[in-house]
């Protein structure tokens, strides 16, 4: 199956490794980064989407997270 995940984070380190975390795990960047201004929080937020191939049958309750 592919999976799709979209990153979201603020505009901090954190966001770095939240996206390096998931490389390390073998998903794939898809697509160019985001960065956006938060009004509401009044911060800047980054988004990426990444993708990966795995084993099994995709279903609405399979937990992205885990793979």
């Amino acid at each position: 199956m592919k999976l799709y995940r979209f990153l979201t984070a603020d505009d901090t380190s954190a966001f770095c490794h939240k996206v390096t975390a998931a490389l390390n795990k073998g998903w794939a960047l898809h697509g160019d980064p985001t960065y956006a201004f938060d009004a509401a929080n009044g911060v800047m937020r980054c988004g990426q989407a990444v993708v990966k191939e795995a084993d099994g049958t995709y279903t609405p309750d399979t937990k992205l997270g885990e793979h």
